[in-house]
């Protein structure tokens, strides 16, 4: 489980992508364009979130008709912030890991060590097949970004790196400058076996689909499990959908309108993609294997965490996640600027509350144990 003593984090995904987070015709208040992005990012930063998680998208699709590249994106809005880390989304196949290495190290050293690599294992084939990336089968994929993560690593903190992979080869390569402590921390996302296993292994962070805390818990353990017999850590961050409003009423009544005015030829096209990928795993439990219509208006499942209410509610939930082992929760939000803003003023501070009181409980309850 997460450390009690350790508040959970809050990241957002940033709209470098246009279409906003949910594949609806609802009006959505959000740009995908750096200016708005740049204020979004302060404004995030000064309402308590720790982490901007850019996307990697190379073709149209799905409402996403236009894209920002997510490396070169992720550092502008370094530049524009202080405090706010941001994880770069990179894909194994377009990118080579001499190439992922050298530019988050150069990032690392402009922004003090706030950037941090998200490794997308990849689930469009048709964006692979439209760019001349060879598609490789699931579990293929997994082995790939886990080459891809250990030559970081290795690169990051070898002279004379040598690898033999079967994906990546490296012959006594020596990169300057390396990254300053710490290292930029590497994420990944999936829910399949093989994403699970290779989290385990060599991931700072797992990035799982929206859930219930019973169904998180089960991730967290199965991946925690492997983790220690691997004498690794991991952390685990879930994606979540926020709408918080006054009322619970409210809140559900824009959920309803999200999904009723969702794009259905969008979201099935979407479904068939991502559920090719899911199936595609041999067990047929990867992201989004099991995922509902409603579930897929959104794209990582985030309506399953529930993070839907008043600000009260949703704290609750949040600390639910969070005693589930979640150490991060990832957002996404219909109108980005003025939601993140209300939900850093009345969110955050009731989860620290709320995680305050859980500290005095449990500091009790071992001083009644001696």
């Amino acid at each position: 489980m997460t450390t009690q003593n350790e508040p959970v984090k809050f990241a957002y995904w940033v709209p470098n992508v246009s279409g906003g987070l949910v594949i609806s015709n609802i009006e959505q208040r959000t740009s995908w364009d750096i200016d708005y992005n740049r204020k979004l990012a302060q404004i995030a930063e000064a309402s308590g979130f720790d982490y901007a998680l850019s996307q990697i998208r190379f073709t149209a699709g799905y409402g996403a008709d236009n894209q920002h590249e997510s490396v070169s994106f992720s550092h502008a809005l370094l530049a524009a912030t202080e405090t706010l880390k941001v994880i770069a989304a990179v894909l194994p196949g377009p990118w080579n890991p001499a190439l992922a290495a050298k530019q988050i190290a150069t990032i690392n050293h402009l922004t003090n060590g706030r950037v941090a690599v998200n490794v997308v294992s990849g689930w469009f084939r048709g964006e692979f097949t439209a760019i001349g990336e060879h598609w490789l089968d699931h579990d293929e994929r997994y082995r790939r970004s886990e080459e891809f993560i250990r030559a970081l690593k290795g690169i990051w903190t070898q002279d004379d790196f040598t690898f033999r992979g079967d994906f990546y080869r490296f012959s006594n390569y020596t990169m300057k400058p390396k990254p300053i402590d710490p290292l930029p921390e590497i994420f990944q996302g999936g829910s399949s076996r093989a994403a699970r296993d290779m989290a385990s292994r060599v991931s700072d962070w797992y990035f799982t689909n929206g859930n219930t805390p019973e169904e998180i818990k089960k991730q967290v353990d199965d991946i925690r499990g492997k983790a220690a017999a691997n004498n690794h850590k991991v952390k685990i961050g879930v994606n979540a959908f926020a709408i918080a409003r006054d009322t619970e009423a409210e809140a559900r009544e824009v959920l309803a309108e999200i999904i009723a005015k969702a794009n259905p030829e969008a979201v099935h096209g979407f479904a068939h993609e991502v559920k090719n990928a899911g199936k595609a795993s041999p067990e047929g439990q990867g992201n989004w294997a099991k995922s509902s219509f409603e579930d897929l208006v959104q794209y990582n499942d985030g309506f399953r965490s529930n993070l839907i209410g008043t600000p009260e509610q949703i704290a609750e939930r949040i600390i639910g996640l969070k005693n589930a082992g979640a150490d991060l929760i990832l957002l996404g939000f219909l109108h980005f600027q003025e939601e993140v803003e209300f939900f850093g003023k009345h969110v955050i501070p009731l989860v620290r509350e709320l995680e305050a009181r859980e500290r005095v409980a449990g500091d009790k309850l071992a001083v009644a144990a001696e």
